[in-house]
């Protein structure tokens, strides 16, 4: 499923119309992805959680030369299944 999917289908469960279902999903969206720049943790319950992973710098290889390249340090989003949904999936 992707995002247009997401929202075709809000549109048709809520009758809504695809304008107010883009908006709706966007605005989730924007809410996450603010959340997470600030460092919060999103906690959807069932579902999963997201968190922000933050990484040091490190010595890395280019693979294709062999070069020593400085890889710099990053935060990267990172999403954590939660029990509900993985014994689901697996039953």
């Amino acid at each position: 499923m992707n995002k247009y999917d997401l929202i075709t289908l809000l549109a048709s469960k809520e009758n809504l119309t695809e304008v107010n279902a883009t908006r709706i999903v966007n605005l989730i969206f924007d809410g996450f992805k603010d959340a997470l720049v600030k460092g919060d943790r999103i906690e959807i319950r069932w579902f999963g959680s997201f968190v922000v992973r933050e990484y040091r710098s490190y010595a890395g290889r280019n693979p294709k030369t062999g070069k020593v390249v400085e890889v710099k340090s990053k935060r990267l989003p990172f999403f954590k299944v939660g029990k509900e949904l993985r014994e689901s999936i697996n039953t």
